[in-house]
């Protein structure tokens, strides 16, 4: 007969004496019980010591039991493969017969210890956990049947697909429908969770619930108007999941369900209001949407604007009842500063009639217009209902206006604040969906909300900011006088608002609005220059990242109209300052880079006396980086050594890009007195795409600056490139793809050794479908350059690719680009004119998508036209080309004289 275990007396005092130390607040004795943990788990039993205190120690706090479980949670998750037999089966055991602890927290913490062996793969070595737990529903005992339920809804949660298979002889099939019958229990904790364990099963359309789907409406269905929060937060949220994916089942009932959500809209309860609320998201992407909700939105759309008020916790959370509400003397708490990520550089095409009519900006998550402290920024009512009156603007367009505008008179002159605040988030959600609509109505509207820039409360002129941010497209394409220029004075004031919350509004809609003006901009220079200048005096730490982003994008908005030497005696030194400042290892280098890169490129030359110390920096940022990782990777214990953060090489080597960019042939010596082409060699073969996409720009960029250092490792680089033309990593392969193309033009003929190793590729990429539009483009000026540097070897399967290429580029500008790829192919047709003949409507029509080509580019053009035309003759000519539209006919008679 098996001895059963049995703790020693000195052995568990010292365990608690532990357990009780670890609560203290002292990180020195923090550190010591840490160490003295690592050393206990050398013994074989400390485990079995540890889950004894969490079951059977009754006569000890219930923090300092529930702890002692935490512990072998921890070391469950680290080591349990490594467990002795005796002691896995003991923790099994002790945990089962705990269950039903008469404390809610001791059955919690043993249904975490539970789920987690569970996860680690046990469930098909465990198996007579599920009929146990499942027996345990039955119990008369409350406590045993809820933490059975308990640790159920842990293990559906973390192993739902594990649960529906073939592995364990599919235990759903007995669970959907125990689980089922709980719905109507008396307890609402046991209605909660058999709901919730019924609800992991609904996205992965799970069999064993499709068998009981009615079973599982119609009790749903019961419990509509339960009186526990959490069990109709619980249906809500089962709704909300079935509409996604069985609509189907839901249509006869939809319109119900659409009465109930309404209501539970409202619900008194946040939580549950909130998850109703994401039903109004679910269903407006499906193709139901209009027909079902149409009749329904005079109901729903004041709910979703009630929704977006701020309710009294939030505005006292956020201080936004004080009028005095200057708070930009505060420092920023480190918790205040969300991590940034660094998108890195790629390379696109500019397009003809590039602007649409979208509102400004797309309708990203400043959805609420910004109201992102710590406290609030996550997920909340306020922002689900302005999210859904944004979806619903989408389906509905200018439909759904003549139902708003009576809650818009109503809000925006209420005299509470918190309901005009409301009414002008409103008009900034529904800018992206309804703008046609809008638009008669932005005349009296933007005005109004110039007005309300100035208004008392800091909330109110933040979101103003936001709103007049998301009709940037409209007030820039109007008289300057009546709309951009008050705009953009009103605006500039808040930058340098006393609020920080304001501060950061403004600065975000500036930079909006910056690139929606572009050059309109330039008469306005001299006072955005000083105003965004003098915030860099005034702003914390967190909107100072932010002013950097609005500087960033004036220098992409304006180009080389900011390379005026007073412009760059303003603008340099604080940026310059700031760079001194910062170290090697400081996360805001990264926004400063950014910005610092859009900077370099428009002023060009106007960068050069600060070109050299910037260069040098970027070139050790990845040095360091490239050693840090070879480092941490070649290490024999690598949890010693942290993996370098690559964003800092990602960095470096965008504003190197800027930098050729900018300084084109004036980086030379720079680049000669470095190692950066050995580095750049390295990136190019990172396993992080980032890292490639950014090497493959900067590639780029000094290809066309000083390809003499490019050109000894050609032999090297280009197979790399061939090896990244893979349009699943996109960034990375139109990167590749557009660096190859700056390379054949100025290796010229001698391209033709490497065209084997690339062409095959990118007429794939070319004939893929749904390939994003500017992969397209540049690979069909790529394949165009490679045309014109070496014809003969690309103009054999010519007609793999004409047509896709002609309907690829008819949309750019007029560019140098555009004019080397057409060069190419002009050439191409001339090797091999048959290539052509069956798509030569469409090089017509890209032909007529040039407004103004040189002249012997237009002469190439006439001369392929005219000699088709000889070719065919006349009457075949007249009747191909009676097939074109009037304005393609007219084009090419002007162009070519055909």
């Amino acid at each position: 007969m098996k001895m059963e275990w049995k703790p020693e007396e000195e052995g568990l005092r010292q365990i608690l004496t532990l357990l009780k130390e670890s609560q203290s607040p002292d990180t020195a004795t923090q550190r010591a019980v840490q160490q003295k943990l690592e050393e206990l788990n050398k013994y074989p039993d400390f485990n079995n010591y540890l889950i004894f205190v969490l079951t059977n120690l009754t006569s000890e706090e219930e923090p300092t039991r529930s702890l002692s479980g935490l512990i072998l949670k921890n070391n469950v998750k680290a080591r349990y493969n490594s467990f002795l037999p005796e002691v896995a089966e003991f923790i099994k055991r002790e945990c089962l017969s705990a269950v039903g602890d008469p404390s809610p927290l001791i059955r919690a913490t043993v249904g975490i210890i539970i789920t987690t062996i569970a996860s680690k793969g046990e469930l098909t070595s465990w198996p007579e956990l599920l009929p146990a737990l499942c027996q345990m529903l039955d119990s008369q005992d409350y406590n045993v049947c809820e933490g059975a339920f308990g640790a159920l809804q842990k293990i559906c949660e973390d192993t739902a697909e594990l649960l529906d298979s073939d592995a364990l002889n599919r235990p759903l099939n007995v669970l959907i429908p125990k689980f089922l019958q709980f719905f109507r229990h008396s307890s609402p904790k046991i209605r909660c969770h058999a709901i919730a364990c019924v609800n992991y099963f609904i996205m992965g359309r799970t069999q064993a619930l499709m068998l009981h789907i009615d079973s599982f409406l119609e009790n749903l269905f019961h419990l509509a108007a339960d009186e526990d929060t959490d069990v109709r937060k619980n249906v809500c949220h089962a709704l909300v999941l079935l509409l996604e994916v069985q609509l189907d089942r839901l249509i006869p009932y939809l319109p119900n369900i659409i009465e109930y959500m309404l209501m539970r809209t409202q619900d008194p309860q946040q939580a549950v209001a909130l998850e109703a609320c994401e039903f109004w998201l679910s269903l407006a992407e499906q193709n139901v949407c209009r027909e079902m909700l149409g009749p329904r939105l005079p109901a729903l759309l004041p709910v979703l604007v009630r929704g977006m008020r701020y309710s009294e916790m939030d505005v006292s959370l956020l201080r936004g009842d004080r009028d005095d509400d200057a708070d930009d003397a505060e420092p920023d708490r480190d918790s205040d500063i969300r991590p940034r990520f660094h998108k890195p550089r790629s390379h696109t095409v500019k397009h003809n009639g590039d602007s649409n009519m979208s509102g400004g900006g797309e309708s990203d998550d400043e959805e609420d217009g910004g109201d992102d402290d710590g406290s609030l920024s996550d997920w909340n009512l306020r922002k689900c209902s302005a999210a859904a009156l944004d979806v619903l603007a989408n389906v509905f367009g200018a439909d759904l206006l003549p139902v708003l505008f009576p809650i818009l008179k109503e809000t925006l002159f209420h005299d509470d604040w918190v309901i005009k605040e409301s009414g002008i988030l409103a008009v900034g959600a529904v800018a992206d969906g309804c703008m046609s609509g809008m638009v008669p109505h932005l005349p009296d509207l933007v005005p109004y909300l110039v007005c309300c820039l100035a208004e008392r409360k800091a909330l109110v002129r933040a979101i103003t900011c936001w709103t007049l941010s998301r009709y940037s497209h409209w007030i820039v394409s109007q008289s300057h006088d009546l709309y951009l220029r008050p705009v953009m004075t009103e605006l500039l004031k808040r930058v340098l608002d006393n609020n920080k919350r304001v501060q950061e509004a403004a600065c975000s809609a500036f930079a909006t609005l910056e690139e929606e003006a572009c050059t309109e901009l330039v008469p306005y220079l001299g006072h955005i220059l000083q105003t965004l200048v003098y915030a860099f005096s005034r702003y914390q730490h967190k909107n100072l990242l932010i002013l950097y982003d609005a500087i960033g994008t004036l220098a992409d908005s304006v180009g080389h109209h900011l390379n005026k030497p007073e412009y760059i005696d303003l603008l340099m030194p604080p940026l310059i300052t700031k760079w001194n400042v910062l170290k090697d290892e400081d996360k805001d280098l990264f926004p400063l880079l950014e910005c610092l890169s859009s900077v370099a490129t428009a002023l060009q030359s106007g960068f050069l006396p600060y070109c050299e110390p910037v260069f040098r920096r970027c070139v050790s940022l990845i040095e360091q980086t490239l050693n840090q990782n070879i480092v941490s990777a070649n290490s024999q214990s690598p949890e010693q050594f942290e993996a370098p953060d690559k964003d800092f090489m990602i960095v470096a080597l965008d504003l190197l890009s800027g930098l050729a960019e900018g300084l084109d042939g004036h980086i030379n010596h720079l680049v000669l007195n470095s190692n950066l082409m050995q580095l750049l060699y390295q990136c190019m073969q990172d396993p992080m795409p980032e890292v490639r996409q950014s090497s493959f720009a900067l590639l780029g960029d000094l290809t066309k600056a000083c390809f003499q250092h490019v050109l000894p490792y050609i032999p090297e680089f280009l197979p790399i490139l061939g090896m990244n033309l893979n349009p699943e990593l996109i960034s990375v392969c139109n990167n590749a793809t557009w660096a190859i193309g700056e390379i054949s033009i100025k290796l010229g003929p001698e391209t033709s050794k490497y065209i084997p190793l690339v062409l095959s590729n990118l007429v794939e990429i070319i004939n893929r479908p749904n390939t994003p539009k500017t992969l397209l483009e540049n690979t069909a000026i790529t394949i165009g350059r490679l045309g014109y540097v070496c014809p003969h070897d690309v103009a054999p399967v010519l007609h793999q690719f004409v047509r896709q290429w002609c309907t690829s580029l008819r949309n750019i500008r007029d560019n140098d680009e555009k004019d080397s790829a057409f060069r190419g192919i002009c050439q191409m047709i001339q090797v091999n004119p048959g290539g052509v003949v069956p798509d030569f409507m469409f090089f017509c029509d890209a032909v007529a998508s040039w407004s103004h080509p040189k002249d012997d580019l237009k002469e190439m053009f006439t001369k392929i036209l005219h000699g088709f035309k000889a070719q065919v003759g006349d009457d075949n000519w007249r009747r191909f080309a009676d097939q074109f539209p009037v304005q393609l006919s007219a084009r090419l008679a002007a162009m070519c004289g055909i």
